[in-house]
């Protein structure tokens, strides 16, 4: 009998809704047309909408909701008529720490029908970026006191913990040996930030003695932005802090060719929780209802979930798919093409058809 998997749909604001319906058309059309799996999306409506009707993004049990699923796919956060930290903190954050999804992984590759627009990435590129995905300074430790006063005061502890930095690094390390190169660079700030980065380091070699096969080498953050620019052959897995590898993985998006394609996923290694898969691009208020939003970093993601769950060669083959279609020019106005949302879609279940 194939198994049935049910998937959490929270498409959430902006193009989020938009590109999830149009995911969830593509996955459903693949799952139809292999017969080996059935796949049951399920609708949660939380967002700033939900917010505005009822004062909170996510619902009292957010939590025990979403351990019901398998997985979850989830479009975007964020309004213009809302402040960015009351969105974020009531609806990503809300669920990414206490369901410890402390592994936040973005392939980032230069994908067909994307230009890479640099000159020193002779073969493109093809790199690895995991995240620490549940603490630093998205920890939620600080605060501010006499508001409104000169002598105003704001703090933002960054929180870093032995346990939580060695389950990322071991994670890190089984992602680097998983790959051909076999090769981890460890981002910190360890020259200025002499306590917690300078505990990075530390678990860093520790944990690296369990992986002899793997190369790795620490480099400053700062520096690893010119050696991504400079030379983007040389790396391959990179590992580094919640603010560090969010800045770095958007660089890194937009180095490859587009945000608009670059995929991840938020991962409860233990799987003791249900993991989330989200296209990078966030809620793109600008194109919000145009039609002409690029789902394919939101495919990405589905295929990175269906990997995730036990459908490697069903994800093999959305992804052929998807590339197909990309290298035949059917693109959206944000990768130099004239297709809108829809028009995707339906090239990509074209292409579904022909499996």
């Amino acid at each position: 009998m194939s198994p049935t998997y049910r998937i959490a749909s929270i498409p959430g604001d902006g193009i989020g809704p938009e590109v999830v319906s149009a995911t969830i058309q593509v996955v459903e059309k693949l799952a139809q047309k292999l017969g080996k799996f059935q796949i049951d999306f399920t609708h949660i409506p939380w967002g700033t909408k939900y917010y505005k009707e009822t004062g909170q993004y996510v619902s009292d049990d957010c939590l025990d909701t979403l351990r019901k699923f398998d997985a979850g796919l989830f479009g975007a956060v964020g309004a213009p008529d809302v402040p960015d930290h009351i969105s974020l903190w009531g609806l990503l954050l809300a669920i990414r720490g206490p369901l410890q999804l402390y592994a936040n992984v973005r392939p980032v590759r230069t994908f067909p029908g994307t230009k890479c627009p640099l000159n020193t990435a002779t073969e493109g590129i093809d790199w690895m970026l995991v995240r620490e995905n549940s603490e630093g300074e998205y920890s939620g430790q600080g605060g501010r006191s006499h508001i409104g006063q000169e002598w105003e005061a704001a703090t933002e502890v960054a929180m870093f913990t032995r346990v939580a930095i060695k389950r990322i690094m071991r994670f890190a390390f089984e992602t680097a040996q998983s790959r051909p190169k076999k090769h981890l660079i460890v981002v910190t700030k360890s020259n200025s930030m002499r306590n917690g980065m300078v505990l990075w380091d530390q678990v860093a070699s520790e944990v690296s003695k369990d992986f002899p096969d793997v190369a790795w080498e620490k480099m400053l953050v700062d520096a690893m932005t010119v050696r991504m620019v400079a030379k983007p052959q040389s790396i391959d897995t990179i590992v580094g802090t919640n603010l560090h590898m969010d800045i770095l993985s958007d660089l890194a998006a937009g180095l490859a060719g587009s945000i608009g394609v670059a995929p991840s996923s938020n991962l409860d290694p233990t799987r003791k929780n249900p993991s989330i898969f989200e296209p990078v691009h966030g809620s793109a208020f600008d194109i919000t209802g145009k039609g002409i939003a690029n789902p394919v970093a939101t495919f990405w993601s589905a295929a990175e979930m269906l990997v995730w769950i036990g459908e490697k060669d069903a994800a093999a083959k959305l992804m052929q798919c998807v590339e197909t279609v990309c290298a035949a020019g059917v693109l959206t106005p944000d990768l130099g093409g004239t297709a809108n949302t829809q028009g995707v879609v339906e090239a990509v279940c074209a292409e579904i058809e022909k499996l």
